[in-house]
C-alpha cells in the first residue's frame, strides 16, 4: 500500500489535496451547524493555520530564488553576444511572443471575468494595490533608491533591474569574478532545492486552502474556479492556433499545417511529461528533420527551455485578473503594463523546478500587491494545466527556432517542405 503511495507524483498528490479540500469545505459549509466548530477551530483555526503557512513559505522564497535566478540566467544570456546576431534576434523573439500571451491572458480575464462571484472583497491584505501611476512614476519606481532595502521589503521590480544589471556585469567581467558567478550559482541552486522541499508541502498547503475556501463559500465558489481554467486554455489555444502560426507565414511564409503535423509528437511527449527539459532531445531531432541546422537549434532550444514560457505567462495573466476580480479590486493601465514586464521578466527564471511558475506568480501578485492567498484556490489545478503549458512551451521554442534558422539562412526550406530528404547531423546534445 504504501509503495503504491509512494509512485504518486506530486502534482497527483495537489490535485488530490485540492479535491479532498472542496469535498471536506463543502461538507463543513452545510453539515457542520455548530459555529464554534466550524468558524473558531476548523475555519479560523486549522485551515487557516495550514493554508496561511504554506502561502507564507511560498512568499519566503520569492525574493532570494527570483533574484538568484535573474542574475544567474542574465549571466549565462549575455553570452549571446559571442553569438552575435542569432543570439540577439532569438532572445527579442521569445521575449516579445511572452509579452504577448500574457497581454492575451488579460484581455481574456477582463472579459471572462473568471474571479466575479467569489466575493473575497473583506478578506485582508498584506500590501497596497498598484491601481493608478503615471508612466514616469512606474518607470521610476522600476529603478531602487536602495536595493538592499528593496530585496527586505520584497519591491519585485527594484529587484528585478538590479538582479539583470548584476548579471550583465558578471557576464561582461566574468573572469575577474568568477567567485561570485559561482557564488550566485550556488545560490541559485540552493534556492532550487529549497522550492522542490516547500513544494512537498503544497498538498496539504492546498488542501487547506481549498477546505477554507469552500467552507465558506460553498457550490458559489466552483463556477469561477472552472471559467479560470476556460480562460488559461483559451489563451493557449489562442498562442498555439493563431499567434505561432501567424508568426511563421509572416516570418518565413513557410506553412504552419506543415509544422504541426510532422510536430505533432513532439507536443503530445511535452504535454505528458510536462517538462520542457526532457524535451529537447526529441525536439532538436524533429527539428532537423524539418531542415533546421542543429548550429542553430542546439542554441536556441536549451534557451527556450529556460526563458520562452509563453504557457505560464498566460496562466499568470489570468491568474492576475481572477484574483483583482476576487478581491474587487479594479486594476489601472500601470497596474497591467507591470504585470506584463513582470511576466515576461518572470520567464527567464521559471525553469527546473516542477510548479515553479506559481512561484513566481507569488512576485507577478506582489509587483502590483494582490493578495497572494489567491493563488491557493487555483494551485490544486494546476498540474492538469501545466500539461497544456509545457505543449505551447515547447511548440513555441521550435516555432521561434525555425523563425532564426530561416533568417539566418540556416534552414532548408527544400526539407521542411518535404521535397527532399533531411542530412542527418550528429547530435550535440
Amino acid at each position: 500500500m504504501l509503495a503504491k503511495l509512494n509512485k504518486i507524483s506530486l502534482g497527483n498528490w495537489i490535485l488530490i489535496g485540492m479535491l479532498l479540500g472542496m469535498i471536506v469545505g463543502l461538507a463543513v459549509n452545510f453539515y457542520v451547524t455548530d459555529p464554534y466548530i466550524k468558524k473558531i477551530i476548523l475555519m479560523d483555526n486549522v485551515f487557516y493555520l495550514g493554508g496561511t503557512l504554506f502561502i507564507k513559505l511560498m512568499k519566503m522564497l520569492v525574493v532570494p530564488l527570483v533574484f538568484f535566478s535573474i542574475v544567474v540566467g542574465v549571466s549565462s544570456i549575455s553570452d549571446v553576444r559571442t553569438i552575435g546576431k542569432i543570439g540577439g534576434t532569438t532572445i527579442v523573439i521569445y521575449l516579445i511572443t511572452t509579452a504577448v500571451a500574457v497581454t492575451i491572458a488579460l484581455l481574456i480575464g477582463m472579459y471572462i471575468q473568471p474571479g466575479a462571484g467569489l466575493n473575497m472583497a473583506g478578506a485582508a491584505q498584506s500590501s497596497n494595490v498598484t491601481v493608478n501611476q503615471t508612466m514616469t512614476d512606474t518607470v521610476l519606481n522600476m529603478v531602487p533608491d536602495n536595493p538592499f532595502s528593496s530585496l527586505a521589503t520584497g519591491d519585485m521590480l527594484p529587484v528585478i533591474i538590479f538582479g539583470v544589471l548584476i548579471g550583465i556585469i558578471l557576464a561582461k567581467i566574468r573572469k575577474e569574478t568568477e567567485v561570485m558567478n559561482k557564488f550566485f550559482g550556488e545560490g541559485n541552486r540552493i534556492m532550487m532545492e529549497m522550492t522542490s522541499i516547500v513544494m512537498k508541502f503544497a498538498p496539504i498547503g492546498v488542501f487547506c486552502l481549498m477546505a477554507r475556501t469552500f467552507g465558506g463559500l460553498g457550490f458559489e465558489g466552483i463556477l469561477p474556479l472552472a471559467k479560470y481554467v476556460l480562460c488559461v486554455l483559451i489563451g493557449l489555444a489562442i498562442q498555439l492556433v493563431i499567434v505561432y502560426p501567424s508568426l511563421l507565414v509572416i516570418l518565413t511564409r513557410l506553412n504552419p499545417l506543415k509544422f504541426f503535423k510532422r510536430f505533432t509528437s513532439v507536443m503530445f511527449f511535452a504535454f505528458s511529461s510536462s517538462t520542457s527539459n526532457a524535451t529537447i532531445p526529441l525536439n532538436l531531432d524533429k527539428l532537423s528533420e524539418m531542415g533546421v541546422s542543429r548550429d542553430v537549434s542546439s542554441f536556441t532550444i536549451p534557451l527556450g527551455a529556460t526563458i520562452n514560457m509563453d504557457g505560464t505567462a498566460i496562466m499568470q495573466g489570468v491568474a492576475v485578473m481572477f484574483a483583482a476580480q476576487a478581491y474587487g479590486i479594479d486594476l489601472g493601465t500601470s497596474a497591467l503594463l507591470t504585470v506584463i514586464f513582470t511576466a515576461v521578466m518572470a520567464s527567464i527564471g521559471t525553469a527546473g523546478v516542477p510548479s515553479v511558475g506559481l512561484v513566481t506568480l507569488t512576485m507577478v501578485f506582489n509587483s502590483i500587491g494582490l493578495p497572494v492567498q489567491a493563488i491557493g484556490i487555483i494551485f490544486g489545478i494546476d498540474h492538469v494545466l501545466d500539461m497544456f503549458r509545457t505543449a505551447v512551451n515547447v511548440t513555441g521554442d521550435a516555432i521561434c527556432t525555425i523563425i532564426v534558422s530561416f533568417k539566418n539562412k540556416s534552414m532548408d526550406t527544400d526539407v521542411f517542405n518535404g521535397k527532399k530528404p533531411p542530412k542527418i547531423e550528429k547530435r550535440i546534445m
